[in-house]
């Protein structure tokens, strides 16, 4: 049988299945992996089983950091000097995040250490001449250390320096052409460095720091190894804000994601965290990196989106569970609020597309007057996935100018497609940075019109049309002996996320039964070599023909007291015979 042309999805779509490595499958198996994790590992690129290593010691060593060591020996001396820090977050969840890891772990080597996150609404984001004037008026600090931001600071720093403040950075996001004239900078991504790994979140590079500069201390005498502070207590904080970033889960990023739900499953993590699943309603016992990009993360990033991210972090540098908790209830009102905005503004830019047809444009720009500056990144996200474009939505900035937020698809690098509209159309860009995948910027709102055409003409250049068809990458047929609860449990122990994707299956089934609940999403029966499934399909309520193919992910339902195996749907395609 082959697939009929039709799908039940909005956009061009196709099941393609990962290649199947044998000998590497078969190399990794024979050394003790289970035979479809094998599979599964070797169609995402692990080679050797000291690539599933979660231990710390198998992280990649700080020293490779381009400036660490420059950095550690800084901040050593800022310790003894007495000298009074201040660090300048930013207003997401790996920012605050990076922020909690930095004034926790600076604490406890010593260092004076208060910190400030800008109302991204009245400052913007990075390190900006102005949030310098701000942060010496209320903290009169010896030094800045940004994290997650400064790469792109060139005025900030240049203030700073103007005013006789020291600046670190600490940054993973791609920096411009010229760097700022930091003391220090310390970024994967910046030139010349050479640490293997290129996907650290902002929150990954400030541990790193720490991680040199107790080194650093060590080798001065301050402590030694049996005496030294405890850093591993802050890889709960370094495992959200890794998995909420959406940053690769590379061999190394894997390492720190583990190590952190290690410590949340055991019951050992931070009063804030342990607060933010409570109010999520998520058993930090079972804590999987689903939980923290979809339940606790963006709870967390409701604060800088709605309101102040300075609340969030209050939230994870606090040791009293009393008030985590009475925090973790604001920002999950702070979610809810979010959550309502984002659903208007969604509904608003689907009306505004009723007559948008994808295979006509290779991008998609929206803007409305009365969004918020803080949910924009959402609906993008949302509308790239119904449409599968690379999306940018705008929201008004005040003082005639509106700011966008843009997702991206596989294959165009959003950052990188920004630069070349600024080059094509010099001017019309005032402000951008970000990454493939991801993206900011600020254009006047009368070059609305303008910024469409030209980054319609840059997605035209860049993108052919099998790019913009949607695959549904998928590892192929499941054994009949592994629909069980033991393999769901199996799969749930390993760290997924952005780069190293959970498992999706596909195969062909029998359709015995459909009906639609709450009028939105499809629950369906399938049936496949005498066995039956229970299956739902959220967000569709098509109606099926009797032989499908599906491509699944396995979940295990539970109702009434019992657990059964369910496939989660992700794509339909009807077969013909």
């Amino acid at each position: 049988m082959t697939p009929a042309s039709n799908s039940f999805n909005s956009t061009s779509s196709q099941i393609r299945i990962r290649p199947i490595l044998f000998r590497e499958s078969e190399m990794l198996r024979q050394q003790g992996v289970h035979p479809v994790l094998a599979r599964l590992f070797t169609a995402r690129g692990v080679r050797a089983t000291s690539e599933l290593s979660f231990e710390l010691k198998s992280l990649h060593a700080p020293t490779a950091l381009l400036q660490i060591e420059a950095a550690a020996i800084f901040l050593a001396n800022a310790i003894a000097l007495q000298k009074k820090c201040v660090i300048v977050a930013d207003y997401d969840c790996d920012g605050a995040t990076a922020c909690a890891v930095g004034i926790r772990g600076l604490r406890l080597l010593g260092a004076q250490v208060d910190f400030i996150v800008p109302n991204r609404f009245e400052y913007g984001y990075g390190l900006t001449p102005e949030i310098v004037e701000l942060t010496q008026r209320t903290h009169a600090p010896d030094i800045i250390i940004t994290v997650d931001n400064g790469i792109a600071s060139i005025d900030g720093v240049a203030e700073a320096n103007r005013r006789g403040i020291d600046v670190l950075i600490t940054d993973h996001h791609l920096p411009a052409d010229t760097l700022p004239n930091a003391c220090v900078i310390v970024n994967p991504n910046q030139p010349h460095c050479e640490f293997p790994s290129k996907h650290l979140a902002g929150v990954g590079v400030m541990f790193y720091v720490l991680l040199a500069l107790r080194a650093e201390l060590r080798r001065r005498g301050q402590f030694d190894a049996v005496t030294q502070p405890k850093l591993d207590i802050l890889l709960d904080l370094v495992a959200l804000g890794t998995v909420a970033d959406v940053v690769k889960l590379d061999a190394n990023n894997r390492i720190l994601v583990a190590q952190g739900l290690k410590r949340m499953r055991s019951g050992k993590m931070n009063a804030g965290i342990s607060a933010l699943f409570r109010v999520a309603g998520r058993t930090p016992q079972f804590a999987t990196p689903f939980d923290l990009g979809f339940a606790v993360g963006p709870r967390l990033n409701a604060a800088g989106r709605m309101n102040d991210m300075k609340v969030g972090i209050e939230c994870l540098i606090t040791d009293d569970e009393g008030r985590a908790w009475e925090i973790a209830q604001q920002l999950n009102a702070l979610n809810i609020e979010r959550r309502e905005k984002e659903a208007e503004m969604q509904d608003t830019a689907l009306l505004m597309l009723d007559a948008f047809e994808a295979k006509d444009s290779n991008t998609l720009c929206v803007f409305d007057e009365s969004w918020h500056q803080g949910v924009i990144g959402i609906v993008a996200s949302r509308l790239k996935d119904k449409f599968y474009r690379p999306t940018i939505t705008f929201a008004p900035g005040g003082e005639g100018i509106i700011k966008g937020s843009g997702r991206s698809i596989p294959g165009f690098h959003l950052r990188d497609a920004l630069d070349l509209v600024s080059k094509h159309v010099p001017g019309l860009i005032q402000k951008f940075g970000g990454h493939a995948m991801a993206a900011g910027l600020t254009i006047a709102a009368n070059d609305l019109s303008t910024f469409q055409a030209a980054f319609e003409q840059v997605g035209k250049h860049l993108l052919d049309p099998a790019q913009l068809e949607r695959i549904i990458e998928t590892d192929g047929a499941l054994e009949d002996a592994y629909y069980s609860i033991d393999f769901i449990q199996l799969l749930g122990q390993q760290v997924w996320g952005q780069g190293f994707p959970a498992p999706t299956f596909s195969d062909e089934f029998r359709l015995i039964s459909q009906r639609v609940l709450k009028e939105r999403h499809l629950k369906l029966v399938l049936e496949k070599n005498g066995q039956r499934f229970d299956a739902i399909w959220f967000g569709h309520t098509d109606n099926l023909p009797n032989q499908v193919r599906v491509a699944f992910r396995l979940d295990a339902n539970e109702y009434n007291g019992i657990t059964r195996v369910q496939l989660l749907v992700e794509h339909v395609e009807g077969i013909v015979n």
